[in-house]
């Protein structure tokens, strides 16, 4: 519906009275909060590729950065660990390093210790980038809670929590994707 010009995405409240129409056993509460974080994650995930495309990196590209930075210093990693935590085929993981490691964001270096094995590391511009992206993310989270009391955030943060454990333990390889989105 939202990609056809002129067309716009029906409320949420026009969505549950659509479902529950054709799907009398919806509990519209239970579709309300489900439905709203669905939207919520997608316009997010729009909202944090336009800041990162200001900083002439992907989304995708961003992803190598935050894992690499979770690492810890050296903010090094093979390329298969890299592929595992992102979810993608070995083949997505040498595609997108070898476009960062082009626009100087990581290196990609044989382990002097195991030549066998490769390291992807951050560079002091990969590291740059991150923590613009930080900077940008920051105020535009801020913005989006706002409205939230210290408390409703705590509560909120609980919550959520809850739920993505719960998702977690009956989906523990759901942590990557269906596909490459490359």
């Amino acid at each position: 519906m939202g990609d056809t010009p002129g067309v716009s995405e029906p409320t949420l409240e026009e969505q549950i009275a659509a479902y529950q129409r054709e799907f009398q056993d919806l509990d519209p509460q239970v579709e309300k909060i489900v439905s709203a974080l669905g939207r919520l994650n997608r316009r997010m995930n729009v909202a944090y590729g336009r800041q990162t495309a200001t900083l002439g990196i992907s989304n995708a590209e961003w992803e190598v950065l935050k894992a690499l930075v979770l690492s810890g210093a050296p903010y090094r990693m093979g390329p298969g660990d890299l592929a595992k935590r992102l979810g993608l085929t070995p083949a997505a993981m040498t595609h997108r390093i070898d476009r960062m490691v082009a626009e100087g964001l990581v290196t990609r270096e044989r382990d002097e210790s195991n030549r066998v094995r490769v390291i992807v590391e951050l560079t002091a511009e990969g590291r740059e980038k991150w923590l613009e992206a930080m900077r940008l993310a920051s105020v535009f989270e801020e913005e989006l809670l706002q409205d939230l009391s210290a408390e409703e955030r705590t509560t909120l943060g609980e919550v959520l929590t809850r739920l993505l454990r719960r998702v977690e333990a009956a989906q523990p390889d759901a942590g990557g994707r269906l596909s490459d989105l490359d």
